[in-house]
């Protein structure tokens, strides 16, 4: 029987000491319920309930972080927050990601001894990492596909995110593809529309792609958003592997761990991981999970690039959060299974000089949109504007420096640098 145990940091807010929510806490999602029952024996306790491994207290609150909590009998107004952390027995459930968050999520986010519970950390047991095996390609598969390993990989969005058809995206891939561009992706809003089909679109960029390649001898890497059912996504990636194609995206929070693995478990091409739909899991301090412990699950499900957002974002996401998150993805868990951290949103050629100087990485993916789309001299320009950025980040010279012998590079500083950020 395994002694391995799986272990949890909480960050939990309650109107009861901390120490009885941590009980609670631990018996509901192993063996206890809400009163004690006859075949909860001591012999079961001992094998299969979870412990409290340590409590830190971070203060009190007034008021409750979220409704629908049930203060006790004399109830003093005071919310106790602080930290737990709690492990879970590993024969409890295996390796399995489906039923790992059975257990350490599960009912624990309707407790009504909780106002507030927010997953922040998980450590696993290496039979998880046997059984999903993490990233096929990761950071160094990418590279050595793209042959791109100097600088950090760049890319872009198709825009406008929907409506395109086959006459409106072939020039914008030709185009982008001529101009040598590393990675162009789907947007996450794009996958199988019955106005222009998925096989339809990979024909459309695949022909140009193949043809820009036989002319420049680079490939440029298209993610194709193959998000869909189960048999629906095999058929999307079978189709762009056929056709030549060299990278699939799907939307992680729509097809779930267990198709993310699935997809990996077959896939002869690199997953782009997006996010999309992430805020519901984690824009409220005291509720959901952490990146950090969302970042590990995808990349033992099999993700070989992981949007984190980027530095000045139009979300709200905070650049400390931006940066913690991209630490996360490089930092390894079990043996070489770092992912390719993606910024993104509103990205362009300028910010590479903070970019570089904040991570001091060049293992990211720097994807623009606008950035790209909007430069006053094309598609084209906009690309070579990104890279001259990230020359200037490299070399350690002022970016209006730089700019004065790459006109690219000028016109994206006189176009975007003066939006907020």
């Amino acid at each position: 029987m395994a002694t391995d145990r799986i272990t949890v940091t909480y960050y939990i807010e309650s109107p009861y000491e901390l120490r009885h929510a941590a009980e609670v806490l631990a018996g509901e999602q192993s063996t206890g319920t809400f009163l004690a029952i006859p075949g909860e024996t001591d012999e079961i306790k001992a094998k299969h309930r979870a412990t409290i491994d340590a409590i830190r207290e971070l203060g009190t609150a007034a008021e409750p972080a979220l409704p629908g909590s049930a203060p006790p009998a004399g109830f003093d107004g005071a919310y106790r927050r602080g930290e737990i952390d709690i492990s879970f027995p590993y024969d409890n459930i295996g390796p399995s990601l489906p039923n790992l968050m059975a257990v350490i999520a599960g009912n624990l986010f309707e407790l009504q001894e909780l106002s507030a519970i927010r997953l922040t950390r998980l450590r696993l047991p290496a039979a998880f990492h046997d059984r999903y095996q993490g990233p096929r390609f990761g950071i160094r598969g990418t590279r050595d596909l793209l042959g791109v390993h100097d600088r950090p990989v760049i890319g872009t969005i198709v825009k406008p995110n929907i409506g395109l058809t086959a006459d409106g995206l072939r020039p914008i891939v030709r185009d982008l593809a001529l101009a040598g561009i590393d990675f162009i992706k789907d947007d996450e809003v794009n996958g199988n529309p019955p106005y222009f089909p998925l096989s339809q679109r990979i024909e459309a960029v695949m022909d140009e792609i193949n043809r820009a390649a036989q002319r420049t001898g680079k490939k440029t890497m298209y993610a194709f958003n193959i998000t869909g059912d189960i048999d629906e996504m095999k058929r999307g990636h079978d189709q762009v592997l056929e056709a030549g194609g060299t990278c699939v995206m799907v939307s992680i929070n729509s097809i779930g761990w267990s198709g993310l693995a699935h997809l990996r478990s077959y896939s002869e091409l690199p997953i782009h991981g997006h996010r999309n739909q992430w805020g519901m899991w984690t824009r409220h301090p005291g509720l959901g999970m952490s990146f950090s412990v969302y970042q590990q699950l995808c990349r033992l499900a099999g993700v070989d690039h992981l949007h984190t957002n980027g530095l000045n974002n139009k979300f709200s996401e905070t650049n400390e959060s931006v940066i913690q998150s991209v630490t996360e993805c490089l930092t390894p868990i079990f043996g070489e299974d770092t992912v390719f951290p993606v910024l993104s949103s509103k990205q362009w050629a300028g910010q590479a000089v903070e970019s570089y100087r904040t991570f001091g990485t060049i293992d990211l993916m720097n994807i623009a949109g606008g950035g790209i789309h909007a430069h006053p001299g094309g598609y084209a320009a906009g690309f070579r504007s990104m890279v001259q950025g990230w020359e200037a980040a490299l070399a350690g010279i002022d970016l209006d420096t730089y700019a004065a012998d790459h006109p690219e590079l000028r016109d994206a500083i006189a176009a975007f640098a003066g939006r907020p950020s």
